[in-house]
């Protein structure tokens, strides 16, 4: 008998081979200059489509939006032809993928801002963390706090980011709520001190996130649209006084917009799945009425187990799919799994890339 893990599923309006999704992986190998993906990222997610869904490495939706070297964006024209070959050669092979759209806030440094300007954020305090520059791991540098005035813009930059998402050939966007970028930090006690219609209470604190799907829903349709959020994760120094109310509120929220999936990070990111007293995610997950995704330190059998119970749709694999572009080959036959080579996650070329053996490789070999 076939596990449910590996039986097809339709997300929204994204029919998906198996339940197996590629979770977005920061690896830092686009053009700086351009912000545009490369002939190695065609072959690297090609690579890669036999996941039921890619979600992209997270993708900026402005210069001002970029918080490390060498990520791209989808904010210009040369960029969605970059990406159009991307998704050409992942729909060739059979394959779903979405682009998660992106703006870091005050995850950034100066020297990565247009102008040496301050990164920006709902408040003006330093995250206390460190990213990636051209001089290495820096600070990052305290922002500044976006004005009421400027907040549409950030809205009108989501859904232009969108609608570019469409002409690249994209199947879908993901909004990247999550791990201590800029709609979390909206979302989030600890990086939002406002007094105005955006600070204070959960309503307020989440009407930016509510702004941006209302923008990227009328591009899309909330069907071709997921929402990434790390409600318990204290990623890129994040907290928040209540974060099972703020969230409670979040979720309920999200079900007027039907979107093809709640992505969620299940603990602290790339780290224990565990929660502190009052903490819940299968709380959270009875909230929502759509197809939810599960996220965090997920094996083969935690997997199976999960879907085959229900408490998941679909689970994102992140590190595993590094040095295993046919992970979801090898979890249905059970085969052993390459390890990843750290020292390459993070910048270079090809090298830890795309030169991971498939199954098919290695029995040829």
């Amino acid at each position: 008998m076939t596990e449910k893990l590996f039986t097809p599923f339709t997300a929204g309006a994204i029919d998906l081979n198996n339940r197996i999704v590629m979770a977005p992986l920061t690896r830092n190998r686009a053009d700086d200059d351009s912000g545009e993906v490369l002939d190695m990222h065609v072959d690297y997610y090609r690579q890669r489509a036999g996941a039921g869904l890619i979600i992209t490495e997270a993708t900026q939706i402005s210069a001002e939006g970029k918080g490390y070297i060498q990520t791209p964006g989808i904010h210009t024209e040369g960029q969605v032809a970059a990406w159009k070959k991307v998704t050409d050669a992942v729909h060739e092979e059979g394959g779903k993928i979405v682009v998660q759209l992106w703006h870091v806030g005050r995850i950034s440094h100066v020297s990565l801002q247009p102008g040496g300007a301050k990164p920006v954020a709902p408040s003006a305090i330093a995250a206390g963390v460190k990213t990636f520059t051209a001089n290495g791991f820096e600070e990052t540098s305290t922002p500044r706090a976006l004005s009421l005035d400027e907040l549409p813009r950030v809205v009108a930059d989501y859904a232009h980011a969108a609608k570019l998402a469409k002409k690249a050939g994209f199947d879908g966007v993901e909004v990247h709520g999550a791990n201590g970028y800029l709609l979390d930090q909206f979302l989030k006690t600890g990086s939002n001190h406002r007094d105005d219609a955006y600070g204070g209470s959960v309503e307020n604190r989440a009407r930016l996130l509510m702004e941006v799907l209302d923008a990227v829903t009328e591009v899309w349709g909330g069907d071709r649209v997921g929402l990434r959020l790390s409600p318990f994760s204290p990623a890129n120094g994040i907290e928040d006084a209540d974060p099972q109310e703020t969230f409670e509120y979040v979720v309920k929220a999200l079900n007027r917009y039907n979107l093809a999936y709640l992505h969620m990070v299940e603990g602290a990111t790339g780290g224990s799945r565990a929660l502190d007293e009052g903490e819940s995610i299968a709380a959270l997950r009875k909230l929502f009425d759509g197809p939810y995704m599960g996220n965090n330190d997920y094996d083969r059998d935690l997997a199976i187990k999960a879907v085959a119970g229900g408490d998941v749709d679909l689970v994102a694999f992140g590190r595993p799919y590094i040095a295993n572009p046919d992970l979801a080959e090898r979890l249905e036959r059970n085969a052993p799994l390459n390890e990843g080579d750290q020292e390459t996650y993070y910048g270079g070329g090809r090298e830890g890339y795309t030169d991971y053996p498939t199954l098919q490789e290695k029995s040829a070999a």
